[in-house]
């Protein structure tokens, strides 16, 4: 007797696959990265977000929160949180209403709501 491979074994009884993309240790980096893909309208499942108290009795990356995704979304998915975990390339901007200073991943200035200029 063969037996074919998980994923396969739930996609012919009709069961959703997923992948994980992402875990970290706080819950903090996972919801943020949650929160990103939602935004690109990718949709995402938080999962072990209390396990933390398993820690000693279970292997400690197994109790990290993790964020899991549709296979057929996993390599978009891993792109999107590669780009948004790129650093902003750019120098820090000045508010022309407000004059505050801005690191340059902002696009408006958190002080007056002015857009950046271009």
């Amino acid at each position: 007797m063969t037996f074919s491979p998980f994923w396969d074994r739930c996609a012919l009884r009709g069961e959703r696959i997923v992948k994980r993309v992402f875990r970290a240790s706080s819950l903090l980096s996972v919801a943020h990265a949650r929160n990103v893909l939602i935004a690109a309208g990718v949709p995402c499942e938080l999962r072990n977000i209390h396990l933390a108290g398993a820690m000693g009795e279970l292997p400690m990356m197994e109790t990290w929160p993790q964020l899991y995704v549709d296979d057929a979304d996993e390599q978009y998915a891993l792109s999107i949180l590669a780009r948004a975990a790129a650093a902003t390339a750019g120098d820090p901007w000045t508010c022309e209403e407000c004059g505050e200073r801005l690191e340059p991943q902002f696009t408006s200035c958190w002080a007056c709501g002015r857009e950046r200029a271009r």
